[in-house]
């Protein structure tokens, strides 16, 4: 998972791969010239090469970069922070980076910032930790406060005030008052307000709280269980009012046999969205995600009764990429399982309604069990609008610049690329 900052991308880690690499840590790609970006540098600290999962992340508003080290799923201890200032050459804040001789007492596999950027906030999925840190001082992060919120977890989004915190729990959505830690109250308490959960739908990945028409929304990806985006009217937080739900063909009931026949020796995933960016948190015109391997699709969302797919990029396979070539992709070190295990949840499901057919998951695909062959790209990265451009990194291919036409999208003149 790779984040950006200006014309500036960073190119998440994926450990140990990527400390065989040129430049091991987290890459640095300038895109000043979108035609021709370039890396320029990399991230060395130890959290940095450690992996950095879906930790890797910026605010804008105090230009700072962070990651916390997830070696593999889960990670705890390594935390750093990063003045990028100059988006091509990243200061290290924290020297000591929370590392082997420092390590700072939190677990993660996904962290991001709260909007004013004082608090850092590292989740773990099992069993559901959650670790504020205090980066009020980057030169000094220390953590402030630290509970169970459900028995799993994973990514978060933040409403503007930073008093709430619509965190996944995997089959939906929990809702935390954290209006205490971003006070800083002397003994912080985190409170449990609503959960939502729905039956279609797995691995609930983030969500970006926006407000549109001047009321609060909260628009929310599942990365597993074809489930696609959904959004609510979050109004009364109780009572959510579904609005919308987005998905792509290949993501309907009746279709996920089809689904599993063509991810077949892809791997783990299929054609799921994962992470999303609104071009703007107040009234958003667009949105952008990553659909893993369906690529990147964009969607016009001016008018939540009817929204419509404007784009879409399919990245080029890398079918000969090996871990000796591509050793920081997910993807290709993934490969050697080539069923799309996330899947079977939803599949089974659909079996069971009478929507999907067991013949029609049977392909020329279906005896790769062990061992992939790369026929797709991941696409992971939350996708960046940078005017009438979005940047966005997939695991094989790495990062791209791609280019809206003005034919099906024009930038808001207060556009503000926002992941939540």
């Amino acid at each position: 998972m790779s984040a950006s900052f200006e014309h500036c991308s960073y190119t998440g880690s994926l450990f140990p791969g990527n400390n065989f690499m040129p430049q091991p840590g987290v890459g640095i790609v300038s895109a000043k010239d979108p035609r021709k970006p370039r890396i320029v540098g990399s991230l060395t600290d130890t959290a940095m090469r450690a992996g950095t999962w879906e930790t890797l992340k910026v605010n804008k508003k105090r230009k700072l970069l962070a990651a916390t080290g997830v070696p593999f799923v889960w990670g705890a201890g390594f935390f750093a922070v990063y003045d990028i200032s100059d988006c091509e050459r990243p200061k290290l804040l924290n020297a000591r980076g929370g590392g082997l001789a420092h390590p700072i007492p939190f677990t993660s596999h996904e962290g991001g910032w709260s909007p004013d950027g004082r608090t850092y906030w590292a989740s773990g999925i099992a069993p559901g930790h959650l670790s504020a840190i205090d980066v009020s001082d980057p030169r000094n992060p220390r953590v402030i406060w630290q509970g169970l919120h459900s028995f799993l977890g994973h990514g978060f989004g933040i409403s503007p005030d930073g008093n709430r915190m619509y965190l996944s729990n995997m089959m939906g959505i929990t809702i935390l008052d954290i209006s205490a830690v971003q006070r800083r109250d002397p003994y912080p308490q985190v409170r449990h307000v609503a959960a939502y959960h729905w039956p279609d739908g797995q691995l609930n990945q983030h969500s970006i709280p926006i407000t549109h028409g001047g009321k609060p929304y909260v628009i929310t990806a599942d990365e597993g269980g074809s489930g696609g985006v959904k959004i609510f009217d979050v109004t009364r937080v109780d009572k959510p009012r579904y609005a919308a739900q987005l998905k792509l063909e290949i993501n309907l009931p009746e279709h996920l046999d089809t689904q599993f026949r063509s991810s077949m020796g892809g791997s783990l995933f299929g054609s799921n969205p994962h992470y999303c960016a609104v071009d703007r948190p107040t009234d958003p015109t667009a949105l952008a995600c990553s659909w893993e391997s369906s690529g990147i699709r964009v969607f016009d969302i001016r008018d939540l009764d009817r929204i419509r797919e404007i784009a879409y990029y399919n990245p080029p396979a890398q079918k000969g990429a090996t871990v000796l070539t591509r050793p920081n992709s997910p993807h290709v070190v993934a490969s050697i399982i080539g069923v799309p295990a996330i899947e079977f949840l939803s599949l089974g499901m659909s079996l069971a309604n009478g929507r999907a057919k067991l013949n029609e998951m049977v392909g020329p695909r279906a005896g790769m069990v062990v061992g992939g062959d790369v026929s797709t790209d991941w696409c992971f990265s939350p996708p960046e609008f940078r005017g009438n451009k979005i940047f966005v990194t997939c695991g094989d291919g790495g990062f791209y610049a791609l280019e809206l036409s003005s034919r099906v999208y024009t930038p808001p003149p207060d556009q503000d690329s926002y992941l939540g």
